[in-house]
């Protein structure tokens, strides 16, 4: 789920705007949402109960400080301070950043109130106690921070915030996760069919029993120059049918190239009906068709024992042909019939 983080940014402002603009920049290339003074100037106790509800709902928290304490409550204590302290003791994950060199700082960032400068090394002491990053130019700030969130985000991960159309509760969650295991289980079942004789096939002819095709075709006798045509029946187990039609319909085959792998099998059968009486002296066999009735039982009983179906391939409406395929069982059949073993 794509989450977003919001972070309190937390420091003085007038002394430090530069740096806070190359903070929050930083933030947004983070895809982070950033949070802090410039949507409420800490100024006053008024507005104290809602800098602690924006920072209930921060993720992280960021303190920036650079020469100057800052404005102080009446107890003399700043409210970057009191922001900071607030955090801690919400337990939310913190980075300060400090100033590297705060002596070299130009004089109309610092505070030149003797007072104010112990407050700040005091206050530089205490964020030292967490984690702590330096930082001299505000260019160099806007680099650490960004680095230091990655990290900060990748050891402390937080709660985030996500779009309200993406948020899954816990009962969806664990739908989802039934489903989930519910569809594996039906994909290995799928599998396993895919290997099985459909239920109630047994009873059907199949495997090596034999179905007495009938099928006409032209010949001439006695070498003339003369075609007759003939009708006649020869005996095919299921088995040799099947193979000779189902490479056909690997991909799919119209109600034609069905035919043809049919009357294909009948012709090289040539040699068979040549040992028929009264076909002694015919020869130059050719146009072998299959008979309608034979055809259609064919096509029915392949159906029956769950080796082919219709195909359900979308096609042009001008296309009236039907066209068959194989079913995953009548795939797996015809591996075991024709793949070449070791």
């Amino acid at each position: 789920m794509d989450k977003r983080y919001q972070v309190f940014v937390s420091s003085t402002f007038e002394d430090l705007q530069e740096e806070r603009k190359e903070v929050m920049q930083a933030l947004l290339e983070l895809d982070c949402i950033p949070a802090g003074m410039e949507l409420f100037p800490a100024s006053n106790d008024d507005q104290w109960s809602l800098i602690k509800k924006v920072i209930d709902d921060c993720d992280y928290y960021i303190l920036i400080i650079g020469g100057r304490y800052g404005s102080e409550n009446d107890k003399g204590i700043s409210f970057t301070q009191m922001e900071f302290e607030y955090a801690l003791n919400k337990n939310k994950p913190i980075i300060s950043f400090l100033h590297k060199k705060p002596g070299e700082i130009i004089v109309n960032k610092t505070d030149n109130n003797p007072e104010k400068k112990k407050k700040l090394d005091d206050f530089r002491d205490l964020a030292q106690k967490k984690l702590v990053k330096y930082w001299e130019t505000p260019a160099e700030l806007g680099a650490i921070v960004s680095r230091s969130m990655i990290r900060l985000i990748k050891d402390f991960p937080a709660e985030g915030w996500v779009k309200s159309g993406s948020v899954v509760d816990e009962d969806s969650l664990q739908e989802i996760a039934r489903l989930q295991k519910e569809n594996k289980e039906l994909q290995e079942r799928l599998k396993i069919i895919a290997t099985e004789a459909p239920k109630g096939t047994e009873k059907f002819a199949q495997g090596e029993d034999e179905i007495k095709v009938k099928f006409s075709f032209s010949a001439t006798e006695n070498n003339s120059y003369d075609y007759y045509n003939y009708e006649e029946e020869l005996s095919f187990s299921w088995n040799l049918i099947f193979s000779r039609v189902a490479p056909s319909m690997i991909d799919e085959c119209d109600e034609e190239t069905f035919k043809y792998a049919l009357n294909d099998l009948l012709e090289s059968s040539i040699s068979r009906i040549e040992e028929i009486e009264g076909y002694e002296d015919v020869s130059d066999f050719e146009d072998f068709k299959i008979s309608y009735e034979s055809y259609s039982l064919i096509k029915v009983q392949l159906k029956a024992l769950g080796l082919i179906q219709l195909s359900e391939k979308k096609r042009s409406t001008k296309d009236r042909e039907t066209y068959w395929t194989l079913t995953p069982y009548g795939e797996y059949y015809m591996m075991q019939l024709l793949a070449i073993k070791r």
